[in-house]
């Protein structure tokens, strides 16, 4: 008889930084890390005994992939098919040595720890830090990370056997660095709502390959529709416009609510971005403003001082797609989770 793995399970080869915990074990250290802990440990601890308590969800916090970000109830047996799905997906084993660097806020560092639970991780988890490998020579089987932690930790990936990148889009300059590395590297698709990624694909690939138990479609505006079942009730209607390569397999474009119409050509700033990271090291983005011929205008933002753009600067970009401003501001605002705030940028302009 197959035995149903639940939230109320640890695993007995789970470790957490070096030491078997089960359940009783870890209830005590949220307790300590509440009492006595840094503030990045005292989130720990509250997500331990919110995890472990008698209500069968979680209340989280969106990122605003499907809309404004709110509350959303995610039932903890979904996590843990989320969890099992990851292990599928990525041939993760019992025992298998894990870091686990990121915020626990967030959906994805809860995440780390429910994977450590439900597969039996080996889990090292430290404070989330832009360099997370720094002065850290442990050999690692699985890793995931934000990507600016990917990029300040290239050259010390040779000790981390797969690695994902997930919470933002990576530039095409991080793409090509890493995938020079021995490291198998992927990026994720996904938000609170699919409980982290659906998605993943190797960073040399333009494809994301679905997760198990994951079905794709578009609506009438050719964004993502996601059916999980062990996941979801419902269907999951995003915002991301992408191109469906089979069942399995999507083209992540841009999101919707992003495309400028500028004079009846319809733009996707992503793609652009695309175009132009191999050409900026600054953080930018492409948004528009109102325009009384046009309707909206392209415009280029970059963060940092004012600098002069060689003439041939947007040469490769076809001709609806070259900005017709470009504007600088000293520092990009940013959401708690550092996502870029777009539209209050455009509108200090």
């Amino acid at each position: 008889m197959t035995t149903t793995v639940t939230y109320q399970n640890v695993h007995n080869l789970f470790k957490l930084n070096g030491f078997h915990l089960d359940r009783d074990d870890l209830c005590r250290v949220a307790y300590s890390f509440i009492k006595e802990g840094e503030a990045y440990e005292k989130a720990v601890g509250d997500f331990i005994l919110d995890w472990f308590d008698s209500k069968p969800y979680l209340m989280l916090n969106t990122s605003g992939t499907t809309g404004k970000p709110k509350f959303i109830r995610i039932e903890k047996q979904a996590m843990v098919n989320s969890a099992l799905a990851t292990g599928d997906f990525f041939d993760l084993n019992p025992g298998d040595k894990a870091l686990h660097c990121l915020s626990t806020q967030f959906i994805a560092g809860k995440m780390m720890f429910v994977r450590g639970f439900i597969l039996g991780l080996d889990l090292d988890f430290v404070a989330p830090s832009a360099e997370p490998l720094l002065r850290n020579t442990k050999k690692y089987d699985f890793v995931a990370m934000v990507p600016l932690q990917a990029q300040n930790s290239i050259k010390a990936l040779q000790n981390v056997k797969k690695m994902i990148v997930g919470g933002a889009k990576m530039d095409k300059v991080l793409e090509n660095e890493l995938s020079k590395v021995s490291t198998k590297v992927y990026e994720t698709y996904g938000m609170t709502e699919t409980i982290t990624h659906i998605a993943a694909k190797k960073v040399s690939e333009d494809f994301f390959s679905v997760l198990p138990n994951i079905k794709i479609s578009q609506d009438d505006r050719n964004c993502l529709v996601i059916d999980a079942p062990l996941i979801s009730n419902e269907s999951i209607v995003t915002n991301d416009l992408v191109e469906i390569n089979d069942d399995n397999q999507f083209v992540f474009l841009g999101r919707v609510d992003n495309v400028i119409n500028s004079g009846g050509i319809k733009l996707i700033p992503e793609k652009i971005e695309q175009k132009l990271s191999v050409k900026i090291k600054e953080r930018f983005f492409v948004s528009s403003i109102k325009d009384l011929e046009l309707g909206e205008k392209l415009i280029l933002v970059i963060e940092g001082e004012n600098q002069l753009l060689p003439d041939d600067f947007f040469d490769e970009l076809d001709k609806y797609e070259k900005p017709k401003g470009v504007f600088y501001v000293p520092k990009f605002l940013e959401t708690e989770n550092g996502k870029l705030r777009r539209a209050d940028i455009v509108n200090t302009l």
